[in-house]
């Protein structure tokens, strides 16, 4: 399993979101982003939050903590991805601004196009290997085919086969989580997941990386005067990124050389996912803690 896992590394990670895309894609409509237009305010502020102080928090922490090769990387690949689309999800349940997260997150796909392989470039140059190139091209066609192309294609399967959506949607999900389950199974297998050599210290650093995130995003949508569920729609958006697009473009930077190590490709991979496990965890104490403050104190008989 293992070096099956290797040999087809890259296209299991463009299975898996390419599905996710696909999914969340029959789920929205083009009447689901008028809302950039409706509450220009949110939106501005949580795609500015999302674009600008995302890296600039990613950037600190990095030259503050004097970590350096794969977990600079992950951490800025991290950084330059955009919100993850279980955001949405997230933000729901924490009784959060719905348009607002569906607006913030469909805005920064879009950008990270561009916005992506810039942020990479200026947060990790000084981390690879003396000649490498970064691969900008190779990330704009990955983000192009498995990012905006099925998120496209599911927008459209709504609009001309409504009845059949949800089904679409549903599936696409479930073949997105296997593919999840593949790259964990793999990795594990292939000897790419090692905790030990990944050390403690460093699974402290990405935990402690999550958490600043949200004091950052919690402190800024404090400091521009937001409503609570404007603040939990942006705070989700930056907490919760697409693990899911980072695996990929780990897997197009950092190619597996079967029967060889590439030791900062697989820290990088270990600081991504490890991210995604801890980022669920935030999330869920996030949810509990809004909900908890929406209800309100119990009143008396």
């Amino acid at each position: 399993m293992g070096a099956l896992y290797v040999e087809y590394e890259y296209f299991i990670a463009a299975f898996q979101l390419a599905f996710a895309m696909l999914g969340m894609g029959a789920t929205l409509t083009v009447g689901d982003f008028k809302d950039v237009l409706r509450e220009p305010q949110a939106v501005s502020s949580g795609t500015l939050v999302q674009l600008a102080l995302v890296p600039l928090v990613a950037y600190l922490f990095i030259g503050l903590t004097g970590i350096a090769g794969g977990i600079a990387v992950g951490i800025a690949l991290i950084a330059a991805i955009p919100g993850g689309t279980t955001s949405n999800i997230f933000t729901y349940f924490a009784k959060g601004s719905i348009p607002l997260s569906i607006s913030i997150t469909g805005i920064t796909t879009l950008a990270c196009l561009f916005t992506t392989p810039f942020i990479l470039g200026l947060l990790i140059t000084e981390y690879l290997p003396a000649g490498f190139a970064m691969p900008t091209g190779q990330i704009v066609t990955d983000i192009a085919l498995t990012l905006l192309l099925p998120l496209a294609i599911g927008m459209l399967i709504l609009r001309v086969l409504r009845n059949s959506a949800m089904w679409v949607s549903k599936w696409s999900i479930r073949l997105s989580l296997f593919g999840i389950l593949l790259i964990i199974i793999g990795s594990s297998s292939a000897g790419r997941l090692d905790i030990d050599a990944f050390g403690i210290y460093n699974m402290l650093l990405v935990c402690a990386f999550v958490l600043v995130l949200l004091i950052a995003s919690y402190s800024m949508t404090r400091l521009l005067n937001l409503s609570v569920t404007d603040r939990t729609a942006i705070e989700m958006e930056v907490v919760v990124r697409n693990v899911n697009l980072g695996v990929l473009i780990k897997a197009s930077i950092f190619p597996v050389v079967v029967g060889g190590a590439n030791q900062i490709g697989d820290t990088v991979l270990f600081t991504v996912l490890l991210y995604g496990a801890v980022q669920m965890l935030v999330a869920a104490a996030l949810i509990f803690t809004r909900r908890r403050s929406a209800e309100g104190p119990l009143m008396p008989n």
